[in-house]
């Protein structure tokens, strides 16, 4: 080629790159594939749209939370079921063509990636067994479904009513009959170690041709009676004409009856026209991911960007329905609720499913409440709606039961940091109440990990009287999960300080003495001996001998080495017990370098299974834990480590587009997502954003400008905008930062400086 084609050539490219750059839609950026290899229940969505109560999806696998949804190396669809959520599944349908309800109903389809689509709000594949095109999309609360299937195939849609679907057991199911396109039903989620309470489904299902035939099993046999057609191994097989090659399928569903489920339905989606609902849900996942413009960088790096902003919005769930009725299960008993009507008649929140709070300090505290703020008031409204019905403020909430999952008052510094950024449409001497009672006896804090009928294993008696909490328990009888002493211990020393900051806001002098005392018990596991926290017993003696690598031996989900730097409120005084900054920022720093060596994380449960030296990493950025330690240098008065070393996990944690890698742990509903986004525009919150106007540390950026919109309901500026100059990968260290003009010596702004507007400005050096 010569010189001045190769130019030629070059200039087109330059062109595309810059036509690519410009034009590129968020939604059309995310690629729902990633870590899709390790995904489990609640971590692969397409057909759904922002908080969803509908996450409408291909199965691969069905056994099980874990290894279970839609597994990228799977080659086989089992089904595509209409609800992934924290500890809940529910109604699998699946199309097929000339199936045998005899022997071993086996209705499960080969796919291939080649001829499939995935996006945020649509799925489509081909079922090679049937040759059957299947379209996913949906609303908030009702699945839509297009069917494509061969010219003179027999048309079949089969609809599981019982069996294993993910967490949950599907104990029993029922199918009726309206009219001729028109189906109701529900399936009962068994209860798990989790959720104590058998939590139904109810669905209605739309057709828009004729059924001209249904038959179906169950534990009895094959059945043509509909009455027939229940239990825990149950289904339906719908039959139609062959007039038409396409066959829609509207399913709404409701946690409340079959007439909400119809109600979410006939409200959300009147019509068939399944293109308007695929562009408009696209169009939602724009609005949502848009609201932060990053620019520069690789397309790589931008992809992977809107990736994990894509799983910050689509883990936790809507389990109210549009009129505003909801299903309480905290007292064991299905109840049907209301959530209070605006003067419109419309509801004023939603009410939520979700997974634990527990890591959300360091994740969609500083995310959604600064780019989210609506969608925190939402969930906090909702969690006082569970206390209103159960008595507790909730740590993870499923379908209306209580699950305890994980350990202390993790929804505390969420409902703070609200408060402290002026988000404050909910009642707040409500939320004060309910959060004083989960830290007193008799809340929260008394129970450990899925702990349902006592209050035994949160050890709270004892981190009142002690001053910590003994490991291992004293009461002998294991009552829950996650009954780490030293993380116990510390998570509440963090969560009592959070609470002495509301008191503090509120005028509440006794309130914030009380909790901020507690605040210090974190110093009462700490053995200066070996320089880590350690586990004691009620005797107060050392735990003998005392590994600190060594992983779970009274940590929760970590060891010692990760754990011992939970202690958001009061790194200084952490520092002090280690002999100084400087001696606690060579430890870290150490132990940095460790972790490196083995990629920041503890791996998958795989690589830990071949490689278990990946347990004893020193940091895990794959797990809550650890994953503030980053910015522990930028307190402890070295922002240039944190620059470098948020930098160098960025890039080998959550830089991967791959199905094999992403998150390289547990990715819980968003929180790494969101973590990933706060490290990559370079904001964090060591203490959860908790105080008076929270200060938000800055980081190193992987983008030349990032434009984050800011809701006019909320804030009074129009747009927060992060600009860097010379920016690189090698280029990770800020030489100096400037607010609005004005020199920025100590890399912090205040949160009511960011929600103000105004321009950021950051110098990039390869040299601190």
């Amino acid at each position: 080629m010569n010189l001045r084609l190769c130019l030629t050539f070059l200039v087109f490219q330059l062109s595309l790159a810059t036509f690519a750059q410009t034009n590129e839609s968020p939604a059309d950026l995310v690629n729902p594939y990633v870590d899709s290899k390790n995904s489990r229940w609640f971590f692969f969505n397409t057909a759904t749209r922002p908080f969803g109560m509908v996450n409408l999806s291909p199965d691969t696998d069905t056994g099980g939370a874990w290894g279970s949804g839609y597994r990228y190396e799977s080659d086989s669809i089992k089904g595509l079921s209409h609800v992934h959520a924290w500890q809940l599944s529910g109604i699998s349908v699946l199309p097929v063509s000339d199936v045998s309800l005899e022997g071993e109903r086996n209705f499960a389809s080969p796919f291939s990636h080649d001829t499939e689509i995935v996006k945020p709000g649509y799925h489509q594949l081909m079922l090679d067994r049937y040759d059957i095109k299947v379209e996913l999309t949906s609303t908030l609360r009702t699945g839509f479904h297009r069917y494509t299937f061969p010219t003179d195939a027999n048309q079949q849609v089969m609809i599981r009513l019982g069996g294993m679907l993910g967490p949950s057991n599907i104990i029993d199911g029922e199918l009726s009959q309206v009219n001729n396109t028109t189906l109701t039903g529900y399936v009962i989620n068994g209860s798990t170690i989790r959720r104590p309470n058998d939590t139904p489904i109810f669905f209605a299902i739309k057709l828009n041709r004729e059924i001209s035939e249904i038959s179906g099993w169950s534990e009895d046999g094959v059945t043509s009676m509909l009455s027939e057609i229940r239990g825990k191994d149950s289904g339906a097989l719908l039959t139609f004409d062959k007039s038409k090659e396409e066959l829609l399928m509207k399913v709404g569903i409701s946690y409340v009856s079959t007439e909400q489920a119809m109600l979410n339905l006939d409200t959300e989606l009147a019509h068939w026209d399944f293109e308007k609902i695929r562009k408009e849900s696209f169009e939602e996942w724009n609005s949502y991911l848009g609201r932060i413009k990053v620019e520069g960088a690789t397309e790589k790096d931008r992809r992977r960007f809107y990736t994990d902003l894509f799983h910050a919005l689509q883990g936790r769930r809507t389990i109210s329905d549009v009129n505003g009725k909801y299903a309480d299960l905290t007292s064991g008993t299905h109840l049907t609720k209301q959530i209070p009507l605006d003067d419109s008649g419309k509801p004023k929140f939603r009410h939520f499913n979700s997974d634990s709070f527990w890591g959300a300090q360091w994740t969609i505290n500083t995310l959604w409440h600064l780019v989210y703020p609506e969608i925190t008031e939402e969930f906090v409204n909702s969690m006082l709606r569970y206390y209103v019905d159960g008595g507790l403020i909730p740590r993870g909430p499923s379908g209306g039961n209580y699950t305890y999952v994980m350990t202390g008052a993790s929804s505390t510094p969420f409902i703070v940091s609200a408060y402290q950024k002026g988000i404050r449409g909910f009642d707040i001497e409500l939320a004060y109440e309910g959060l004083k009672k989960n830290h007193r006896p008799g809340g929260i804090m008394d129970k450990a990990g899925y702990e349902h009928k006592t209050s035994k294993g949160g050890g709270l008696s004892y981190y009142l009287k002690n001053g910590y909490v003994p490991s291992p328990n004293p009461e002998g009888t294991r009552f829950g999960f996650h009954q780490g002493g030293p993380s116990l211990t510390m998570d509440y020393a963090y969560q009592d300080w959070t609470l002495a900051q509301l008191a503090k806001a509120l005028g509440d002098g006794a309130g914030e003495q009380e909790f901020l005392k507690r605040s210090g018990n974190y110093r009462n596991t700490f053995d200066t001996e070996s320089g880590w926290m350690r586990p004691r017993n009620v005797e107060g003696i050392w735990k003998t001998p005392f590994d600190a690598y060594e992983y779970g031996a009274g940590f929760n989900e970590a060891n010692g080495s990760q754990n011992t730097w939970f202690v958001p409120h009061d790194l200084e005084g952490l520092a002090e017990l280690m002999g100084g900054k400087e001696k606690a920022i060579e430890r870290l720093n150490i132990s940095f370098q460790e972790a490196e060596k083995l990629g920041f994380t503890s791996g998958t449960s795989h690589s830990q299974e071949t490689h278990p030296e990946y347990r004893r990493v020193p940091i895990n950025y794959g797990n809550q834990p650890s994953i503030q330690t980053a910015f522990v240098f930028h307190k402890l008065g070295r922002p240039d480590l944190t620059q470098y070393w948020s930098r160098a996990v960025v890039k080998r944690v959550y830089s991967d587009l791959s199905p094999e890698n992403g998150y390289n742990g547990d990715e819980d509903q968003g929180l790494m997502g969101s973590l990933a986004v706060l490290m990559k525009i370079g904001l964090f919150q060591m203490n959860g954003g908790t105080e008076a106007d929270p200060a938000y540390q800055i980081g190193s950026p992987i983008f030349d400008k990032i434009t984050i919109e800011l809701n006019p309901k909320y804030y009074s500026g129009k747009e927060f905008i992060i600009k860097t100059e010379a920016n690189s990968p090698s280029h990770v260290y800020v030489n100096s930062a400037s607010w609005k003009n004005q020199t920025l010596g100590n890399f912090e702004l205040s949160h009511s400086q960011i929600t103000g507007g105004g321009e950021l400005k950051l110098e990039m050096s390869e040299k601190p």
